[in-house]
C-alpha cells in the first residue's frame, strides 16, 4: 500500500511526523508521503523540516517517509516557480491542489501544474480532455481522493484517464487517523470511480513503480 497525499500538523493535520509514519507503518504500508499545504510563506519552512524527519525515521520503519508538499490555492503563473523551489528545497514529491469542485480554486491551476510538471495533481474536478491527455504526457499522476467533496468527480476523473491513458493514483488526503485508508477502502474508491479490478492493480503497479524512481 502507498500513500501519496496526507498532512501533518505542518499544515492541517493533526499528528507529528513520527506518529503519522507509525501509525501507516503498523497499517502495513509500505510508502507513504507527507505533502503538507503551502504557498511562498510558508515552503522553506515546511520542505526542510520534512526533509530532515525522513532522514531521522525511515532508518526505523519498515514504511519509507516520503518528503513532499502541495502547492495550495496558489495564482497558476506562481506553480512553476514554487515547483522548481520546491524540489531545490529536498521535496521528493511535488502535489498540486487541483481544481476541486469543493473549494474556490482559481481556474487554469491543473494546466498550470500540468504544465508546470508537478507529480501529482490532486483532486482535479472536472479535469478536461486536453489536461488529461498533458498529464499522459508529461507522466503527472492524476488522483482518485478518498476524501469528502474531493471525491465528486472521481468518476470523471478516472473515465477520462482510462480513455486517454493517463496514470491514476488513489490517496486518502488524509489530514487525521480516522482518514487513514484500508486496503479495502482504497480499492472501493478506485472501483466506485468505475475502475475494474485489472485497472485497479495497474494502478498500484504504477504508484509502485514511481515510488522505485523517487
Amino acid at each position: 500500500m502507498i500513500d501519496l497525499h496526507t498532512h501533518t500538523f505542518f499544515s492541517d493535520g493533526v499528528l507529528v511526523p513520527a506518529e503519522h509514519l507509525r501509525r501507516f507503518e503498523v497499517m502495513g504500508y509500505d510508502a507513504v508521503a507527507i505533502t503538507d499545504h503551502a504557498d511562498s510563506s510558508n515552503l522553506d519552512f515546511i520542505v526542510p523540516r520534512i526533509v530532515q524527519a525522513a532522514a531521522d525515521l525511515n532508518p526505523y520503519s519498515n514504511t519509507r517517509l516520503i518528503p513532499g508538499i502541495e502547492l495550495t490555492h496558489v495564482p497558476p503563473d506562481l506553480m512553476k516557480p514554487l515547483t522548481i523551489k520546491a524540489r531545490e528545497l529536498g521535496a521528493l514529491l511535488v502535489v498540486a491542489h487541483g481544481e476541486t469542485p469543493v473549494e474556490p480554486v482559481v481556474p487554469g491551476t491543473n494546466l498550470a501544474a500540468l504544465e508546470a510538471k508537478v507529480d501529482l495533481l490532486a483532486h482535479p474536478g472536472f479535469i478536461t480532455a486536453e489536461e488529461t491527455a498533458l498529464a499522459a504526457e508529461k507522466g503527472v499522476l492524476l488522483e482518485l481522493s478518498g476524501r469528502k467533496g474531493h471525491c465528486l468527480t472521481n468518476g470523471h476523473v478516472a473515465k477520462l484517464a482510462i480513455k486517454i491513458g493517463a496514470k491514476l493514483a488513489v490517496n486518502a488526503d488524509a489530514h487525521e487517523p480516522g482518514d487513514f485508508m484500508t486496503r479495502e477502502m482504497a480499492e472501493m474508491v478506485a472501483l466506485g470511480a468505475g475502475l475494474k479490478k485489472d485497472q485497479y492493480q495497474k494502478l498500484r503497479d504504477d504508484m509502485a513503480g514511481f515510488v522505485r524512481g523517487l
